[in-house]
């Protein structure tokens, strides 16, 4: 009995040697962490949506703005110009034919008005670009905007992780 379980302990020592070492992360030429791509899986387009509408009303709440919803017309219009962003290889707010905000969102049937647009090419987390969108006057505008009530957000993310970032806000 005591040889099996010599035999069961050492088998059991010698399979804890093969087990891979923990991953330490990859540290940069300026000595912090290089970041991790953030992958975003097919089945998490509406949680990705929702918990960016949820940190959107948050920050809209804090100012004393009203909430605003989320609008399948209006993530169509984001995709399509993240999508086209990405075919480009550039943030820019014009369309590959030179359609602009305005345009794509009349195209996907929204007719209450657009309020304003905001865009990133990143490899960063929706909650990232949000925040880096919120330290920008510019785009800060445009989310809290008094004058929104719905929103519009998607994205497209390239092989390489490199993610396209779309946020649109109507009336």
């Amino acid at each position: 009995m005591s040889r099996i379980l010599i035999l069961l302990v050492s088998a059991m020592l010698a399979l804890s040697a093969c087990a891979p070492a923990p991953m330490r992360p990859q540290i940069g030429a300026d000595g912090k962490p290089l970041p991790q791509v953030y992958r975003i899986r097919a089945g998490d387009t509406s949680a990705i949506q929702y918990r960016m509408l949820d940190s959107v009303n948050a920050l809209r709440s804090a100012a004393g703005r009203q909430p605003v919803e989320l609008n399948a017309q209006l993530n169509a219009a984001a995709a399509t110009h993240s999508r086209d962003m990405s075919v480009q290889n550039r943030p820019w707010h014009f369309g590959s034919d030179g359609s602009s905000p305005i345009d794509r969102v009349q195209r996907v049937g929204f007719t209450r008005g657009l309020v304003g647009e905001a865009i990133s090419e990143t490899y960063e987390t929706e909650l990232e670009t949000l925040a880096a969108w919120m330290e920008e006057p510019g785009t800060r505008n445009v989310i809290l905007s008094p004058k929104a009530n719905t929103m519009g957000f998607s994205w497209q993310q390239e092989d390489g992780g490199k993610i396209w970032w779309t946020l649109v806000m109507g009336r």
